[in-house]
């Protein structure tokens, strides 16, 4: 089942100086500097990023929804 997402900007701290959340710019939970807009609530995008593939999600209730991609 697909749903259109619409995105807004909202970087961290951090991308706004052009840093990474870790060293290596890998790991399972780090923020992206988009947010997704569902319904009248804003979710952050997360992505699991491990190598050179990235997975984009959501989480609503403690439930991952993964993101196609944004655009």
């Amino acid at each position: 089942m697909a749903i259109n997402l619409e995105f807004i900007d909202a970087p961290m701290w951090y991308h706004n100086r052009g840093l990474m959340q870790t060293a290596t710019g890998y790991g399972r939970k780090l923020n992206t500097g988009k947010k997704a807009l569902v319904g009248d609530r804003e979710y952050r995008v997360y992505a699991s990023c491990f190598s050179n593939v990235a997975c984009l999600y959501i989480i609503i209730k403690g439930v991952k929804i993964y993101v196609d991609s944004w655009k």
